[in-house]
């Protein structure tokens, strides 16, 4: 009797050890995966305010739920949707219409490594010199401006067709104490987009002399998070 109890606790151990061993390794093979969170409401809202832009401007990105930390599918580029919301109305008091130019060459990136990055419009076969100035985009009354972004630093050129993509993430993690912190969800990391606008009551292009259109800076912070690994649970709701 007493030799079979010590089998049953045996048998019992190396199965719970089988099961410990098989559900690490079932831990160890889901992907890393990052969430990038924009502060989009209350941050936005209220330099839109002091700015006097609440009801002239709308500014979005459309950042999916997840990120891999590496592989093809990581962060290169931010989404981004501008929208001009002056013009007619259904109200009796027409408001007043702007012109909305997205200065890009002024816009900048920055990240954790405090290096101010300038930003890049992405555009298809892009075969052009970075160093090239870009036109500012024009956003006129009651339309929205959707593009991809990203820091001029990420390009690569490809030999053969002479072009120029996204090659590294818009924001590398680190590979350094920082790295293993932030793997184990103690530390998050953060960048901001730091959008350089210019409105006009009248649709002018901007050119050198006094009919500029004044500067509006409008700063998007973005969070980099690790998920744990329970994200990938089919019940997990936040999936």
């Amino acid at each position: 009797m007493n030799n079979n109890g010590d089998f049953d606790l045996v048998v019992l151990t190396l199965y719970i050890i089988g099961i410990t061993y098989t559900f690490n390794r079932m831990v160890d093979s889901i992907a890393d995966q990052m969430q990038v969170e924009f502060d989009s409401k209350k941050t936005i809202a209220e330099q839109l305010k002091k700015q006097n832009l609440e009801d002239k401007l709308e500014i979005s990105f459309g950042l999916k739920g997840m990120y891999p930390i590496d592989g093809p599918d990581t962060l290169y580029t931010l989404p981004i949707s501008i929208k001009n919301k002056s013009g007619k109305s259904d109200e009796s008091d027409e408001p007043e219409s702007f012109a909305i130019y997205v200065d890009w060459d002024n816009s900048s990136i920055f990240g954790s490594d405090q290096r101010s990055r300038r930003v890049i419009r992405q555009s298809p076969d892009l075969i052009r010199d970075l160093a090239v100035p870009q036109i500012p985009s024009l956003i006129v009354p009651g339309n929205t401006l959707k593009e991809l972004v990203t820091a001029e630093d990420v390009f690569k050129r490809d030999k053969e067709t002479g072009t120029y993509s996204p090659g590294t993430p818009i924001i590398n993690i680190p590979k350094e104490k920082k790295y293993k912190d932030f793997m184990a969800r103690k530390l998050e990391f953060e960048f901001s987009l730091d959008l350089v606008l210019r409105t006009s009551k009248i649709a002018y292009g901007i050119a050198q002399g006094q009919n500029v259109p004044p500067v509006c800076i409008i700063n998007c912070p973005f969070t980099i998070r690790k998920l744990p690994w329970t994200y990938a649970l089919p019940w997990n709701k936040k999936k």
